[in-house]
């Protein structure tokens, strides 16, 4: 036997050490990344004032009762950059706005509300903005918030879509 086969290797240089430091280093590593992301990203969901936030629900069917009693339905389309609109139902008169709310289902921040003028018989019109594809929740109300029609919208979309005062009614429709 030689010297030099009984000699070991300095700690730093066999893999077992590097082995058992690199599992504690990881999970380091990630609880940083999760701080990190805990930080930066904003949670829109949560409702500060959760017992206000129900008794508006009240507040809120009896706008869809209103949109049920007038009959109401709603024909979104897009024609290039602008957004079309035809009302139906059983109105006297035609709001000269609507309001138009498309909520993105994760990000509070991509929310957008478009103002939508009355051009005549039923038929209104806004500018479209550049949206994500994806989901988003549609509401439809008058600027004085009397009903509301409310239903699901997928961009981009190029078929019209059909907002009704029943929710499982909200389609949009396929083209040919």
């Amino acid at each position: 036997m030689t010297n030099n086969a009984l000699q070991s290797k300095p700690w730093y240089r066999e893999p077992w050490p590097w082995f058992l430091i690199s599992l504690p280093a990881t999970a380091v590593i990630a609880g940083l990344t999760t701080v990190w992301i805990a930080a930066t990203s904003a949670d829109g969901l949560v409702v500060g004032d959760y017992y206000k936030a129900g008794l508006a629900i009240n507040q809120t069917l009896a706008r869809d009762d209103a949109a049920r009693a007038l009959a109401l339905t709603a024909t979104l389309k897009n024609e290039g950059s602008a957004l079309t609109l035809a009302l139906g139902g059983r109105m006297k008169t035609y709001p000269t706005q609507l309001t138009l709310t498309l909520a993105h289902p994760t990000r509070q921040g991509m929310d957008q509300t478009l103002m939508l003028d009355h051009v005549g018989g039923g038929h209104y019109r806004a500018p479209l903005p550049a949206l994500p594809a994806g989901k988003w929740h549609t509401q439809l109300a008058d600027t004085a918030s009397t009903w509301r029609l409310s239903g699901v919208l997928y961009t981009p979309f190029s078929q019209p879509v059909v907002l009704t005062t029943d929710t499982e009614s909200t389609v949009q429709l396929q083209g040919d």
